[in-house]
């Protein structure tokens, strides 16, 4: 089969043990991002297979009616959100997706090293001593602090519990699902919306990307946190309302952010709004990016693509195109 890799930016599946399992395939890896459909449908080309990495490229109608050669589209993860299945199953494109390969630890992990960097300056001091120069800031500590857990799922527990760890108190919020979790887990959970922000030294955001989140955090819930506060976001941009985080750093509260998602990706731009702002620690979505994360992602969606080639496909969700033949 002939195999179109998308938006592999650091070229990492041909290092990872998973790639083995391609020989025999005609594989084309594509490190950057093209979101032109017509673009896109001229590199993709006469591929059979495409592999999707994550959310990172969307796969419209109209790039799917460009590719009449295309048979499988296999994501490495579960959510094909981004991809038109409808249109797929019309054209008799398989689409396969990654099922139990998530890993909470990654992101919780990347949260908590954005909360320490945030809070005691480590990008400016790191940059600093590049330059010669000794110490230049004070940093914030952590104990007896309030760490704010919008959600309280399988990252925002892990969250939670360093939390615990460091000697913060941990205040829970989110829908009555999370709160009931947090409060079996011996977690407190805020009286009111209002409190939950005001309260919270640290907020850090765990809601997964529906269309009943987006938006979920407004203009108002910013403006009630502590001028001191730091709000993370390692989850999706748009639970924050379109340029409210921005404003609300331009005016104070929160007065510090670390942010790892933006509402257009890649951010390749370095004028961006939020990269530019002194008090906001900025990465490019690194949440799910490590090596054993990798490695289960894409062996996911090679798995996918052997068991589709060997004419026993797996994991697709919509399976009424494999009894067209």
């Amino acid at each position: 089969m002939k195999i179109a890799v998308l938006d592999d930016y650091q070229d990492a599946l041909r290092g990872l043990a998973c790639y083995a399992r391609l020989a025999g395939h005609e594989v084309r890896v594509y490190r950057d991002t093209l979101k032109e459909p017509a673009a896109l449908a001229a590199r993709i080309g006469d591929a059979d297979a495409v592999v999707l990495t994550q959310q990172r490229s969307a796969f419209p109608r109209a790039l799917i009616e460009a590719l009449p050669q295309l048979k499988l589209v296999s994501l490495t993860g579960r959510n094909a959100r981004h991809v038109d299945v409808e249109a797929c199953t019309h054209r008799g494109i398989a689409v396969s997706v990654a099922r139990g390969v998530g890993n909470p630890s990654a992101p919780a992990e990347l949260a908590w090293a954005l909360i320490l960097s945030s809070l005691r300056n480590i990008p400016a001091e790191v940059q600093r001593l590049k330059e010669g120069r000794w110490q230049g800031s004070v940093g914030v500590g952590l104990k007896g602090k309030t760490l704010g857990i919008y959600a309280y799922g399988r990252i925002g527990s892990m969250v939670a519990r360093v939390g615990e760890a460091f000697g913060m108190r941990v205040v829970c919020w989110g829908r009555e699902g999370s709160t009931q979790r947090a409060r079996e887990a011996g977690f407190e959970v805020a009286a009111d919306r209002r409190t939950f922000f005001e309260s919270a030294d640290v907020v850090s955001l765990h809601l997964p990307m529906k269309p009943e989140t987006r938006g979920i955090v407004t203009a108002e819930d910013l403006a009630h946190m502590k001028s001191t506060a730091l709000l993370v976001n390692v989850s999706r941009a748009r639970l924050i309302a379109e340029g409210v985080l921005a404003a609300a750093l331009k005016q104070g509260r929160p007065g510090r952010a670390a942010v790892d998602v933006y509402e257009d990706e890649p951010v390749l731009d370095a004028n961006h709004p939020l990269v530019v702002m002194d008090n906001v620690t900025c990465t490019p979505h690194l949440g799910y990016v490590e090596q054993s994360t990798y490695e289960a992602y894409y062996g996911a969606a090679v798995d996918n693509i052997v068991a589709y080639a060997a004419g026993a496909p797996t994991n697709v969700i919509n399976p009424e195109v494999l009894a067209r033949d």
